[in-house]
């Protein structure tokens, strides 16, 4: 599976995941191959890229608990797009209690593991999609770590709620693929105004503005190496700082990719002096990672496919390895050496050689010529290129 931003969407190219509109209608199935009519409506919902299954990929499986869950999303995302904007406007909507309490309905009392599965995202919603998914996982976490229930509503709403500053954002700051120094300052300032928002919008529960501020000041602190041992942040806040950085770093964002589960838990790991390790353990709890089926590749450049998880150490299953069916248990000390890098980002093993290095060796590739840039009618369909099977971005 690959993730091919809009811009570079081709004719021929099939979708892993499934297109739903605002009201959970399906659109687009998974396995359907994309048209140009089709591009152009991905243009219009403004997404920022697909996942996109390689031309040899069969279609993941997928259960229903995985539809149901994908559902949700989608229905619950533009409920939560509709009272973000009125406490954007110091107004608090009713229905924001009715989301949380659908949030630990379904997902705050699991005594099981989930596949958490990445939405497609858009310039538009983004913001909205990125508060979903941390209360979700903020409520799985919570309810591992056996938090009380007024401390979990509590860490579920401010995961809700805690970027919206971010709305008020103007487009020219919020867009920008790279931000410079000033223009993080001017972000600052705004998820600053959004805090004090929800101080005002919800004074009588002061306790999720204190969950949010504390996450961010965990973070800010992070990002400039500056450990602070006086500063001691409430559980929820902890809870927040790990939902919200792995469902940042797994999911599609403006910055670029997304990055595999197993490159976003290493990462928590490797930092526990911002990401509290039992808090981390409870993620692993709470979501399903390397788990039987998913094909991975070794420090040692093999590729292997995981055919058992290990409760005890998720990073290191018992894999199945493609050179020679050999089958090793890296929880044993003799596979010590042996680790897994990351999951495997193509099957294909073909080599991937650009243009620019076959002129280097001396080898004849044509230039292609630039085609002219026209403005005129928009009713005009756009052209779209034909997808040749093997080409990567």
């Amino acid at each position: 599976m690959l993730f091919v931003k809009t811009e570079k969407l081709k004719k021929g190219m099939r979708l892993a995941r499934p297109i739903y509109n605002k009201d959970g209608v399906l659109l687009y199935e998974r396995n359907s191959k994309l048209t140009a009519q089709g591009i152009q409506s991905i243009h219009t919902f403004g997404l920022i890229g697909l996942f996109i299954l390689e031309p040899a990929e069969p279609v993941p499986p997928m259960t229903q608990e995985d539809i149901l869950f994908e559902r949700f999303q989608t229905m619950t995302v533009f409920a939560l797009s509709e009272e973000l904007n009125k406490l954007k406007d110091s107004k608090r909507g009713p229905k924001l209690q009715v989301i949380v309490n659908n949030i630990l309905r379904r997902y705050g009392h699991l005594d099981k593991s989930i596949n958490f599965i990445q939405n497609l995202r858009s310039k538009e919603d983004h913001v909205y999609k990125h508060a979903l998914n941390t209360a979700i996982l903020c409520a799985m976490i919570t309810h591992v770590l056996n938090i009380k229930l007024e401390e979990q509503m509590d860490t579920v709403m401010a995961a809700l709620v805690h970027e919206v500053g971010m709305l008020s954002l103007p487009k020219a700051v919020s867009e920008k693929e790279e931000s410079n120094d000033a223009e993080k300052e001017v972000i600052a300032s705004y998820k600053a105004a959004g805090f004090e928002l929800i101080g005002r919008v919800f004074s009588a529960e002061p306790n999720i503005k204190r969950i949010c501020v504390q996450s961010q000041k965990m973070m800010d602190n992070f990002k400039v190496g500056v450990e602070d041992k006086r500063f001691r942040p409430v559980m929820g806040a902890q809870v927040l700082t790990v939902a919200m950085t792995y469902d940042t770093m797994t999911a599609m964002h403006l910055n670029g990719a997304p990055v595999s589960e197993v490159a976003a838990l290493k990462h928590l790991l490797n930092h526990p002096e911002i990401y509290a390790p039992e808090i981390v353990d409870a993620l692993i709890e709470s979501v399903n990672i390397l788990v039987p089926g998913v094909s991975v590749e070794l420090n040692t450049g093999e590729k292997a496919i995981v055919i058992r998880k290990n409760k005890e150490n998720v990073l290191r299953p018992m894999v199945l390895g493609f050179k020679d069916n050999n089958i090793m248990d890296l929880a044993e000390k003799s596979y010590s050496d042996l680790e897994v890098v990351d999951i495997m980002k193509t099957m294909d093993n073909r080599c991937i050689i650009d243009t620019k290095t076959l002129r280097e060796h001396g080898i004849h590739v044509p230039e292609l010529e630039e085609a002219e840039l026209h403005t005129g009618i928009a009713e005009e369909s756009m052209e779209v290129e034909e997808y040749i099977p093997g080409q990567f971005f």
